[in-house]
């Protein structure tokens, strides 16, 4: 059992609500808390729920942790407006990253897109590499950006672009190979479980950028079992009587210095030597 603590943003969406419920059954992690403007549907001892407004979140809200998992994102048009969009995509990541640093938070996962460029020619993107951008130039301690493709799944709401994306990419995945397999679809719980990935095990470095074609082979190591102690003693001999050589017999030429210790029990074993104390030290 681990002793380690999240804090997740964004818990209701497709990746975020996955990711949470991952946390909460992995045995490295004891505390887990969400901060959301609603009350996520899953429940575990586990879990924390901080419901909150993300434009007035305050540095009391973040509580130190060892990682800082951020899932914010939505669209334009459920967002209603571009200014909207920014304020969801670019402006409270941003910002929770900000309070995060203050609060000494080690790590920062934080999913982007796959073509984030500030200098893109889709807003989208543009949006995506700003924010980029601008969690580097905080110099956090660590900072990882996953750059998933397009995310499929259970969603509650229906994306009919995302719907049509997610057609065509499954007809066309047998082709994309090479440098195309970064363009496949990815389980939005594949990139969940990928982010766990990095945040136990991944590369200590400040920044570090995950394309999709990573994410989707990212697993846990296998736990190897202990190795045995059994070479290290010969229980054969001990098991059938045999006869044990010296040089395999443990404490044979211990000496016990009677005027440094005070001996109160008697000593049975045979090997154990007093040292006699001179005549005239008595």
């Amino acid at each position: 059992m681990g002793m380690r603590s999240a804090i997740v943003v964004g818990a209701t969406g497709l990746t975020g609500a996955s990711l949470v419920k991952q946390l909460c059954e992995n045995e490295e992690y004891i505390s887990v808390t969400v901060i959301a403007r609603r009350k996520p549907d899953f429940e575990h001892p586990k879990l924390e729920v901080k419901i909150r407004a993300f434009n007035r979140l305050e540095e009391s809200d973040i509580e130190f942790v060892h990682e800082l998992y951020c899932c914010l994102g939505t669209t334009i048009k459920k967002a209603g407006s571009k200014e909207a969009f920014e304020k969801v995509d670019f402006e409270y990541p941003l910002n929770i990253a900000s309070l995060a640093k203050k609060r000494g938070i080690p790590h920062m996962l934080v999913i982007s897109a796959m073509g984030a460029n500030e200098n893109s020619p889709f807003y989208y993107n543009r949006v995506k590499g700003k924010l980029e951008r601008d969690l580097i130039e905080l110099n956090l301690q660590r900072l990882s950006i996953i750059r998933p493709s397009l995310l499929v799944g259970n969603r509650d709401d229906f994306r009919f672009g995302e719907k049509v994306g997610e057609a065509v990419l499954k007809i066309a995945k047998p082709f994309l190979v090479g440098p195309l397999k970064r363009s496949r679809a990815i389980e939005a719980s594949q990139v969940a479980k990928a982010m766990i990935v990095i945040a136990l095990h991944g590369k200590k470095q400040p920044v570090t950028i995950y394309p999709s074609q990573e994410l989707a082979l990212m697993d846990f190591p296998e736990i190897k079992e202990e190795n045995s102690q059994d070479h290290l003693f010969n229980w054969d001999k001990r098991k059938s009587g045999e006869a044990i050589e010296d040089k395999e017999k443990l404490n044979r030429d211990v000496v016990i210095n009677r005027d440094k210790y005070k001996i109160e029990e008697t000593v049975v074993d045979k090997d154990v030597h007093f040292k006699q104390r001179k005549k005239d030290d008595e």
